[in-house]
């Protein structure tokens, strides 16, 4: 282990893998269109991992991470890694390239579909759900991994292996889909995992390498005792294994808890705790036997936001760690793959906003910079050195708008409420007319590469916006006129005009400042630019009339005004950090609140409020998630009670656990919600269920998505019809409506319309059997 005198540490704890300028998506998007070929594309990935670990060494780490790239995925990457390929799979694997096998399970076809997408750990990211049963059996295919390794070994870098530890890889897996097996304790596969582990770990040292990090992120989540005592017979056995390097558990995204005390009684040599999300303080960590025998990588550098650190206060908190943990390494709370590479290239943020932000390579920066600090100033040269980087960064007085302010502090309760559901029923009932089961979609249709390019023009000044408009208008009227001839009976206007449903509205709301290159992998080659909200929010103008109102005039039909939420832009934004964030949630939803009030004045009648974050933000172990779930709530009524009774208001939400999902729908008291369900439908449905036989289910419209919007295959009428069928049981059919599970931008015409066509189908199918009188 390093002694005090030699320095403390520096690493990181993972970094983006897409590429500076997004050359992996971009090879991703022409392998799979048949541009590029498979030993092109392979290029590319082998070029920026050895680009990224040359770079991140040159930087001045003293550990750089390994085996974070991936081609899609990372945690179908450790799956694959240990074998664990789902039954359904495995016919499909023979005379198909590993690559494209590891794509089929990543993105299914038509007849197959692929590994559930869900999100990880309130980030924007998404992984591919593993899928395991009893008769899993794990084996070991580490060639990748070793790939690297040697590459990097052969230039004079030894990486740090990073693979995802073997409770967490379990407890992220779900029950496959074996014919006549029921839900079955992942953890009992355990015993058969562990060894393949330990095959690891030998062929690593004889490798040289002499560390590899395991990622237990399930653990800053409440976890069971059973899955305790499993975490720590883990533990036990793997860090007394015969033959392997020095390990590295981190606890990312929050609260490592009772996982540290377990792991500083084993011998285990090196924990990583997030010290950015949860700052533990240090007499606490001193009362847990065994930790000061342990090398502590102190997360004190956020890798899920873009805020640079406080060096003054960071400093001395790292100070204070080191009396506790002398051996200690400056780190990243998590790994950087949340955050955009590079603040530099970004020309167009405002000075005072840039001067307090870090992208991934600036925080690469912090961490090493910090190291030093601390080095010099606990080393012999006394504290004179370490004074200059004590100095707190430049004060930045962010642009505060006494206006706004004084609007939140005004607010009151009765500006939450709106008249009770019955009244607002009847009254959207005389107003719409609508038959039961409505079908509609949720928003958004294909984008062209004509109107992408078409909105990059306009940006660049090459287009002018009346020419702009008309390119968009003409989209609009060919979405309208497509939803007519489906059958549809609520129609969008497509959101052609939108980037993302987060970044449009930042970008023309006071407060946020949006990046040019800032994109952030959410999964696969789909990736995202996250607002950064930096200031007081306000709405200069409308920012949707123009777009809704103009679809409405081309249909007799009801066309849906479509707003992203005050939780969700708060969400799936990079958030100031100088007030409570309820408070920011209410600064911005009083600004949707007037997008609201003209929507209606306009003629809009249904709107809705999409909030599929709501989920996203709640705190991984129960203290906190009642508190959060009221301002959550608050702030979605606040945006959407300034309209009339016969406005009917309709939201889009993330599944998470029963008691969750029901008490957030219902407290949101949206008109009609929609659900993201699709491929865990019958587990929704079920809930539902039990929880009206209990007699506090919903009492709202639903429209639980019946089918998955990011999924190439086109279910078929009777699929789709027994959804519907089985939904009607648990809402009532004049309560129920027909929706895929999200918006439909990443599909090809050539899917969508058969799967729309079946859906309006099975809908009017269900419509029918309510209709007929009983006989």
């Amino acid at each position: 282990m390093v002694n005090v005198a030699d320095g403390f540490g520096s690493s990181i704890l993972g970094y983006p893998r897409i590429g500076p300028h997004r050359e992996l998506k971009r090879a991703l998007d022409a392998y799979w269109h048949g541009g590029i070929s498979r030993e092109e594309l392979l290029r590319v990935g082998r070029e920026i991992q050895d680009d990224q670990f040359a770079e991140l060494h040159a930087a001045g780490l003293t550990q750089v991470p390994g085996n974070t790239f991936s081609f899609y995925d990372h945690i179908l990457d450790n799956a694959l890694l240990f074998g664990a390929v789902p039954n359904r799979f495995e016919p499909y694997r023979e005379g198909l390239h590993p690559l494209d096998f590891y794509f089929l399970m990543a993105r299914g076809r038509p007849d197959l579909p692929p590994l559930e997408l869900v999100r990880l750990f309130g980030t924007n990211y998404h992984y591919r759900q593993p899928e395991l049963d009893a008769g899993t059996e794990f084996s070991l295919h580490p060639e990748a991994l070793l790939d690297e390794f040697d590459r990097a070994k052969d230039k004079g870098i030894e990486l740090r292996p990073v693979v995802l530890g073997p409770l967490s890889l379990l407890l992220l897996s779900k029950a496959g889909q074996t014919p006549g097996e029921d839900d079955f304790d992942r953890l009992s596969l355990l015993d058969k995992l562990l060894p393949v582990y330990e095959q690891l770990f030998e062929i690593l040292a004889k490798r040289g390498s002499t560390c590899v990090q395991l990622d237990e992120p399930c653990f800053t989540s409440d976890r069971t005792p059973a899955e305790l005592a499993a975490f720590e017979r883990a533990y036990q056995r793997l860090s007394t294994a015969p033959l392997r390097p020095r390990i590295l558990v981190t606890g990312q995204y929050g609260d490592f808890g009772e996982a540290v005390r377990i792991l500083a009684q084993t011998a285990v040599e090196a924990i990583g705790l997030d010290l950015a999300s949860y700052r533990v303080r240090p007499e606490e960590l001193a009362e847990i036997p065994g930790i000061k025998r342990k090398r502590l990588y102190a997360g004190v550098i956020g890798g899920t936001n873009v805020w640079r650190a406080d060096r003054s206060v960071t400093l001395t908190y790292l100070g204070e760690l080191a009396k506790v943990c002398p051996d200690l390494v400056v780190a990243t709370g998590t790994t950087l793959l949340h955050v955009p590479y590079d603040l530099l290239v970004e020309y167009e943020i405002e000075g005072p906003v840039a001067d307090r932000l870090a992208f991934a390579k600036q925080k690469v920066l912090e961490v090493v910079s910090l190291a030093k600090a601390l080095t010099e100033g606990l080393g012999g040269s006394g504290g004179v050195e370490a004074a200059k980087w004590r100095k707190r960064p430049s004060e930045v007085h962010f642009k505060q708008k006494h206006a706004v302010r004084q609007r939140v502090y005004a607010v009151t309760a009765d500006m939450r409420e709106r008249e009770p559901y019955e009244v607002r029923r009847e009254a959207q009932r005389q107003k719409l007319n609508l038959p039961a089961v409505p079908a509609t979609t949720l928003g958004s249709f294909p984008q062209t590469a004509s109107i992408r390019q078409a909105r990059y023009d306009l940006g660049e000044g090459r287009l002018s916006y009346e020419e702009y408009r008309k390119r968009i208008e003409a989209e609009i009227e060919s979405t309208i006129r497509l939803q007519e001839d489906i059958g549809l009976d609520v129609l969008v206007h497509g959101e052609h005009e939108r980037n993302d449903m987060v970044q449009y509205f930042a970008e023309l709301l006071d407060g946020f400042a949006t990046t040019h290159f800032g994109w952030v992998q959410v999964y696969g080659s789909r990736c995202v630019r996250p607002p950064i909200l930096y200031g007081d929010v306000a709405r200069p103008k409308p920012m949707s009339v123009e777009w809704t109102t103009y679809a409405q005039s081309l249909t007799t039909k009801p066309v849906k005004g479509i707003v992203t939420g005050p939780v969700t832009m708060v969400a799936r934004s990079f958030v100031r950090q100088d007030q409570p964030l309820y408070e920011t949630a209410d600064q911005v939803a009083l600004a949707i609140r007037d997008e609201l009030t003209d929507l209606e004045k306009a003629g809009v009648a249904i709107i809705q409020v999409d909030e599929p974050a709501v989920r996203e933000l709640l705190p991984l172990r129960p203290s906190g998630r009642r508190e959060y779930l009221r301002w959550a709530v608050n702030a979605f009524r606040l945006a959407t009670s300034g309209v009339k009774p016969e406005t009917q208001i309709h939201t889009h939400i993330a599944y998470s656990s029963r008691a969750e999902i029901v008490r957030a729908i219902e407290e949101l008291d949206a008109d009609v919600t929609a659900i993201v369900a699709s491929r865990s439908i019958d587990w929704v449905l079920n809930a539902l269920k039990e929880d009206a036989a209990e007699g506090h289910g919903l009492s709202h419209g639903v429209g639980p998505g019946i089918y998955e919007s990011r999924s190439a295959r086109i279910p078929d009428i009777d699929e789709l019809d027994a959804a519907l069928t089985a939904a009607a049981e648990a809402v009532t059919p004049d309560r129920l409506w027909a929706n895929p599970d999200g918006g439909l931008k990443t599909r090809h015409y050539w899917q969508l319309e058969p799967s729309l066509r079946n859906m309006v189908a099975a809908a009017r199918r269900v419509r029918r059997r309510a209709e007929q009188p009983e006989s």
